[in-house]
């Protein structure tokens, strides 16, 4: 059984897309149709709800760049009194990109993680594949894939019905593949050596937290305010996904060794989740990753 589970990382998941993009070029077929489960959390659930639809990644790149600024234009410069962003042109890129279709519609394996703050407790959108667990299958998939991208403080939560209010899954599921890999063995009934996992980064960032002059932390170290551009910077949700990820992905290497191949790249520098200026640099970097790495990835997908 094949898996494909991709990273949240806000606008670096522009980089994954690039690769899946190249891919798709290079095997001439699209992605969805080399894996029997496809994952993704935050940025990660828009790219693998439109893979498990066979949407070109050519699109959903072109989507990213045509709504990157309009989904990260500020309507609180700290986020103190209300979200930083407004879900407004989020809302409306899945809209677009999924129209009226609920999970009931999908009967190829699609898991979404998402945290239900009513409750208290992580949470999966299934599409309708026949797991006992199964939440409401009448959710339309694009309210499915904006909870797992509702960051903390960044975004509001989203409601889903009367329900409950959903945030970003990044918070305990930031890297998907170990629920990949807990569906494929508990409902899947499948074996280790039978499970294999493609799993996209959004690029690994040098986070920085130097700073022998500050004998006492408070918010300005965790979430500085850059004076000149009036921005605050996400370090410290950037660092808990990028932490969130790395261990998920240790463990599921020594789990399943060769099985699990991984693909991402250190970007050198902090890329904020918002920062929209470096989304060409991320895509050339996604790009050249799956040049470098093209043996590895063809000899994964076809065996």
């Amino acid at each position: 059984m094949k898996l494909l589970c991709i990273d949240g990382g806000g606008i670096r998941g522009i980089f994954a897309i690039a690769i899946l993009q190249a891919l798709e070029e290079d095997v001439g077929h699209p992605i969805g149709e080399f894996f029997d489960v496809v994952a993704g959390t935050s940025t990660g659930a828009i790219i693998a709800a439109s893979v498990s639809l066979n949407k070109k990644m050519k699109e959903v790149h072109e989507s990213y760049h045509l709504y990157g600024e309009k989904i990260f234009k500020r309507q609180a410069k700290v986020g103190l009194f209300k979200s930083v962003y407004s879900d407004r042109s989020l809302r409306h890129l899945l809209k677009k990109s999924f129209g009226d279709l609920e999970l009931y519609d999908i009967h190829t394996p699609l898991l979404i993680p998402a945290v239900d703050i009513t409750h208290g407790k992580p949470f999966i959108h299934r599409s309708n594949f026949g797991h006992p667990e199964n939440g409401d299958l009448s959710i339309k998939l694009w309210d499915a894939v904006l909870s797992s991208c509702s960051a903390p403080v960044y975004f509001p939560p989203n409601k889903i019905g009367n329900e409950y209010l959903s945030i970003d899954g990044g918070l305990w599921a930031n890297n998907p593949s170990l629920v990949g890999l807990t569906e494929a063995i508990h409902y899947f009934q499948k074996g280790m050596d039978d499970i294999q996992i493609f799993s996209l980064g959004t690029g690994l960032q040098n986070i920085d937290f130097t700073n022998d002059k500050e004998k006492y932390w408070g918010i300005n170290q965790w979430l500085p305010f850059n004076i000149p551009s009036m921005k605050v910077t996400p370090k410290l949700l950037d660092l808990a996904l990028h932490l969130s990820s790395e261990s998920v992905s240790y463990h599921c290497k020594l789990l399943l060794g060769d099985h699990y191949l991984r693909i991402n790249e250190e970007l050198g520098e902090e890329v904020p989740f918002d920062e929209v200026r470096y989304m060409d640099v991320l895509s050339e970097l996604g790009r050249s990753v799956f040049y470098k790495q093209k043996d590895a990835i063809l000899t994964f997908i076809e065996n």
